[in-house]
């Protein structure tokens, strides 16, 4: 503000008419205002707001200084007009509100990646540590099955911490942890168990990691570990150019509390959302004491 009266105290004293000095401060000031408001816009584009302006400063010094003195520069001062250098307004404007959209965006996309790698944490870690106590009770048997458990269970921790931080897999590898992880309760239950898994998929396949898991923990946890008999887990998994389609169905307790209602199933969803957004679709039925759950998955065409 101190510069800004300066300018209008030089241009009182000068008193010229369209005194070049004073456009010239006028000039500074408003862009060394816009510079103590946003300096990173500044910093970034002052090349633009250079070759944008400089023509025109320089036009209108060539009018005012050397076009035969101020008779004649008043003769063409109509060649000059001075909403010249108002014009760079919306266009710079445009550009500073590009920016703060790309801005949003990118908080947006980097808010979006936090909450995945939180939502990827939370998988229910009850399995490891039930599967932990297994191996403990078998170790102390010296069964057969304990090297086995502890090959297994190594493998599915190394692929959770590691690959399950990566945003995308091998379809198939998803296939392996599965497989291992029915495997692994398969040793550990003590009643008939009727787990299939069905899958028809190609070797190129990818798919965000550890999602199907989440579906395949609550048909053991809410299923099976609830009856004492008769129990059930089908799986089917496919692909195709336009889709993977993973369906997983299981008998439960009536009695027992709906699985929708589970954590598990809130963080899936919540995933499905920031991972393949409008690309997905998740559809539960449950009846009298079957629950089935079909998650379909859209590829870019």
């Amino acid at each position: 503000m101190v510069f800004f009266y300066v300018t209008l105290l030089v241009d009182g004293l000068m008193n010229l008419l369209d005194n070049p000095i004073t456009l010239i401060l006028l000039m500074i000031f408003w862009i060394g205002l816009i510079f103590v408001l946003i300096p990173s816009f500044i910093k970034k584009y002052w090349k633009l707001v250079v070759f944008i302006y400089g023509p025109i400063l320089l036009y209108f010094l060539y009018l005012r200084l050397f076009s035969g003195g101020l008779e004649a520069y008043l003769k063409i001062r109509g060649d000059f007009p001075f909403y010249l250098f108002l014009l760079p307004i919306p266009p710079l404007f445009l550009v500073w509100a590009f920016e703060q959209w790309k801005w949003l965006q990118n908080l947006k996309a980097e808010k979006s990646k936090t909450e995945l790698s939180l939502l990827k944490s939370q998988i229910n870690p009850h399995f490891f540590f039930n599967t932990l106590n297994n191996l403990y009770a078998l170790t102390i048997k010296n069964s057969k099955h304990a090297p086995e458990v502890i090959l297994k269970l190594s493998d599915m921790m190394r692929y959770a911490i590691y690959e399950g931080k990566k945003e995308f897999v091998l379809l198939k590898d998803e296939v392996t942890y599965l497989e291992s992880y029915i495997e692994l309760h398969r040793i550990r239950y003590h009643k008939s168990v009727s787990i299939k898994f069905d899958y028809c998929i190609e070797d190129g396949d990818t798919i965000a990691p550890l999602l199907f898991i989440i579906l395949l923990e609550n048909a053991l946890k809410h299923g099976v570990e609830k009856l004492t008999e008769d129990a059930f887990v089908k799986m089917n998994l496919k692909s195709s150019e336009s889709e993977i389609h993973f369906s997983i169905e299981n008998n439960f307790d009536p009695k027992e509390i709906s699985l929708e209602k589970g954590i598990g199933l809130t963080n899936l969803k919540q995933r499905l959302s920031l991972t393949y957004p409008k690309r997905h679709q998740l559809v539960i039925n449950e009846n009298t004491n079957t629950y089935r759950v079909d998650l379909k998955i859209t590829r870019y065409v």
